[in-house]
């Protein structure tokens, strides 16, 4: 690998490919840029994020916090390589190339891998977005999702959208989902069940919230109404009906409108407006 390639990237990217140069282990050969990160993820499982330090590491690996600085050159290299190790999920088999392929189910199937990435590891969306996917195990995630769009006949930057509108769901609903887990394990005061329902349904009357009390009174606002639906699964489900009915049209020659650009956000002072 050109020493080239290794200089352009950043350090936990070019450590991800393997192509960084690795200290060489002394004799006793404990210490590692695997077991690190290893160390760092059980630490944000159990504590979640804010527990990682690269003290809190070293100490429950027995090593030096100055020892680790031989691996990585910060605590964001960890991070980084935290966040691509749990990016690691299984990947379907390529199909064959002559049976017919249901995009719908292989999209599916990827939005939920997704979303248990967070339920496995609750802290990953807590690290920042920086950009573009450049790791290998999100790449491959990524070109999973791709591969299920290979017969679509869209354009490579209206894959990109698709794969970029289902993980954003995905990930959005995720973090609404551990947080409310983290809730309940946490004993905070419940927002369901029959006092809360009852409570909310006596402040949220029919002549100030009209479209808003018949859900209190009904349960669904708190979850306990009897259709027992799945919110996730419901908005994947109306998110590829829209994207089947783009490619219905893109398929059919249909014009298609562009769409309208974001409006610029309205200012705060009033005096402005």
């Amino acid at each position: 690998m050109p020493d080239a390639v290794e200089d352009a990237l950043p350090r936990a990217v070019a450590l991800s490919w393997g192509v960084a140069e690795r200290p060489q282990r002394g004799p006793k050969r404990e210490l590692s840029i695997e077991r690190i990160v290893e160390t760092a993820i059980a630490i944000a499982d159990a504590d979640g994020l804010g527990a990682v330090s690269m003290s809190r590491i070293a100490g429950d690996l027995g090593f030096t916090t100055m020892s680790l600085y031989r691996y990585v050159t910060s605590k964001d290299d960890v991070l980084a390589l935290m966040q691509d190790t749990v990016c690691d999920v299984p990947i379907p088999p390529e199909p064959d190339p002559d049976a017919s392929r249901d995009w719908r189910q292989g999209l599916r199937e990827w939005a939920i891998a997704s979303i248990h990435i967070i339920e496995a590891h609750p802290w990953f969306p807590d690290i920042p977005i920086t950009g573009a996917p450049m790791m290998p195990n999100n790449l491959a995630v990524l070109d999973w999702g791709l591969r299920e769009m290979r017969g679509l006949p869209l354009a490579d930057a209206e894959k990109m959208s698709v794969a970029l509108l289902l993980s954003s769901y995905a990930r959005a609903v995720g973090i609404v989902e551990r947080d409310l887990r983290l809730s309940r394990r946490d004993d905070a005061p419940p927002q369901n069940g029959e006092a809360f329902a009852a409570a909310l349904g006596e402040l949220v009357t029919p002549e100030r919230f009209p479209d808003l009390a018949p859900l209190i009174r009904s349960g669904a606002y708190t979850e306990d109404g009897e259709d027992g639906q799945d919110d996730f699964a419901f908005g994947l489900e109306r998110i590829l009906d829209g994207i089947e009915r783009y490619v219905a049209a893109r398929a059919s020659g249909e014009p298609i409108t562009a769409a309208e650009p974001r409006p610029e956000e309205i200012p705060n002072d009033k005096a402005v407006r």
